[in-house]
């Protein structure tokens, strides 16, 4: 795996492309008008893909296809430290379709606690919790 980066402006734009050619911007949140995510906004956007990726994976391999998955990540970092990494991160998943109880949740458990790379990077840094809901109905 490899990332290539270019400045593209004067200040704290830049390029980022993958070896497949697909392009992120990256910039600064404390500009103005941000034209792209912060390093760390991407680290949460990582952990919610790799997460997803697992429980659509998991879930389909069980015969069992979602309608709609949706998830929110939620970092916490310690005011004024610096470095300021994340101390705690929250995924909320919210999963829609037929799919019973027990499958729903051993499918992020399994992500989580086993295959999701990203949240075991990031655990060794912060405390990672998460909660599901199904169908409307929350399960933990």
């Amino acid at each position: 795996m490899k990332i290539s980066l270019k400045r593209l402006n004067d200040n704290y734009l830049f390029e980022t492309k993958n070896e497949r050619g697909d392009i992120v911007l990256l910039d600064n949140k404390s500009e103005e008008e941000p034209k792209g995510s912060s390093p760390m906004d991407l680290l949460l956007r990582g952990i919610a893909g790799c997460s997803s990726i697992d429980v659509v994976m998991i879930l389909k391999k069980q015969q069992h296809e979602l309608e709609d998955i949706q998830v929110e990540v939620e970092g916490f970092r310690e005011d004024g430290a610096v470095p300021n990494v994340f101390k705690k991160i929250h995924i909320k998943f919210n999963l829609k379709g037929d799919v019973p109880e027990a499958k729903a949740l051993r499918a992020v458990k399994l992500s989580m606690d086993k295959y999701c790379s990203v949240s075991k990077m990031l655990e060794k840094a912060a405390e990672i919790s998460y909660s599901v809901e199904l169908n409307s109905k929350i399960l933990s």
